[in-house]
């Protein structure tokens, strides 16, 4: 079993810093938790670049506090699992209450307030997977009621390389996307902004080490190649994606914006919130290679994933974000993070430290845990009500929405993701 996945002294819930906002009850990132992200101070110069770690409401600039000699996360993924653990491990002790560090590392604290984060790495190449079982099978229902899911759906892990260019950190807002779409009644295609945009609820995983061409990544070595999670909104055109998705699958429907949450969750951070991989006795079980007893013991990852949706009337007026939905990683994932990346490579398939795989998106079982406006709205046909009076369909322009995630557990401190919101412009 890989040793990122053993808890250790760092995750101790009773461990506490002596940055005092990291010990305030619902903060998403206390001593246990450690992520990384890129960031300069707002009045710093475009390229005054600095790779930190999360505590609180503050930033510890790691190469200044000599934990690492690089403001390139990139060369951090690369490094082994042993060396990632030990710089958890010495980040942890020097953020602890009494710590010999906190007289030297006080000075290294940027607030968070401060700053401008930007993409935690260098994305070289981006995939988006199909993982979620309940959104597949409520999308397919739309369009194929006799047949959800595709025969392929439960035996392979379903895919599509994406678009790295023009994915943005938090905070980056869009314009509208054009292109072609046909409606029903139409003998031709007309050209335009989508009037279909919606949201696509997922988690990201970053790699850590790649793999070298031709030589696959085994399930059971999978987990020491998972640098970290994000949250991720894969916006997608659904009235493009309807004409042009034959018989390639999605192209400008998905390629326009896809935005992350800054912080990467460390692997390491995830160890208490690990779940069981399983399957239902009537479905087909994996392959031998997507298979292992460690896959299925804590292959899962315990992750609570929110979505709010603030419209610009609300923004105006004063009103705070309301809740769309609210499920979990576990419930709705069909294949594993490890499944992932050993799928991605058994074909020889060289992945790189900062490559990115998006889940796919993640609804449960009910309406409520809907992680789209298609699955929430029945593909249009039943808009939903907001509380000042609103009715959404697919977003409009102005709109705002944000993504949340936070993992609690019994015997654990809680920790969170952070979030991840941008708003829609017009074309």
């Amino acid at each position: 079993m890989s040793q990122l996945l053993t808890r250790n002294a760092s995750h101790d819930p009773s461990r506490t810093s002596w940055v005092e906002s990291a010990n305030q009850p619902g903060c998403d990132f206390p001593i246990q938790n450690l992520p990384w992200g890129r960031y300069r101070l707002k009045t710093a110069s475009p390229h005054d670049w600095h790779l930190g770690v999360a505590i609180g409401d503050q930033i510890l600039d790691a190469r200044a506090a000599g934990v690492i000699d690089t403001d390139d996360l990139n060369a951090v993924m690369a490094l082994s699992p042993q060396q990632r653990l030990a710089i958890r491990n010495q980040l942890s002790d020097g953020l602890q209450t009494g710590s010999a560090k906190q007289a030297q590392w006080q000075a290294l604290l940027t607030p968070q307030a401060d700053v401008e984060m930007g993409l935690p790495c260098r994305i070289g190449d981006y995939t988006d997977f199909y993982t979620g079982i309940h959104h597949a099978t409520a999308v397919g229902k739309l369009f194929r009621p006799d047949q959800p899911l595709m025969p392929n759906y439960q035996w392979v892990p379903i895919g599509y390389h994406g678009r790295s260019s023009s994915i943005g950190v938090s905070g980056s807002d869009f314009k509208r996307p054009q292109g072609q779409t046909k409606a029903p009644d139409a003998a031709a295609p007309s050209f335009g902004p989508s009037k279909r945009l919606d949201y696509e609820l997922e988690l990201g995983f970053f790699m850590a080490q790649g793999n070298a061409q031709g030589e696959p990544i085994a399930i059971d070595d999978a987990e020491d190649h998972l640098f970290g999670v994000v949250l991720l909104n894969d916006w997608s055109a659904r009235d493009i994606q309807a004409w042009e998705y034959q018989p390639l699958g999605p192209f400008l429907a998905k390629n326009f914006a896809t935005t992350i949450s800054p912080w990467v969750v460390t692997n390491e951070a995830l160890a208490p919130f690990r779940a069981p991989f399983t399957r239902p006795s009537s479905d087909p079980q994996p392959l031998p290679y997507l298979d292992s007893a460690n896959n299925k013991a804590q292959g899962q990852l315990a992750i609570s994933l929110e979505v709010l949706l603030q419209t610009a009337q609300m923004h105006a007026a004063g009103l705070a974000p309301v809740r769309l939905s609210l499920g979990r990683a576990d419930q709705a994932a069909y294949w594993t993070a490890a499944q992932l990346i050993a799928h991605h490579t058994v074909n020889g398939c060289n992945l790189q430290p900062g490559d990115l795989l998006g889940s796919g998106t993640l609804s449960g079982e009910l309406p409520t845990e809907a992680g789209s406006l298609l699955e929430m709205t029945q593909g249009g046909k039943q808009p939903i009500t907001l509380p000042n009076g609103e009715q959404r369909t697919f977003l409009q322009d102005g709109d705002t929405l944000i993504l949340r995630g936070w993992c609690e557990a019994e015997g654990a401190a809680r920790i969170g993701l952070g979030q991840v919101q941008a708003t829609v412009l017009p074309a």
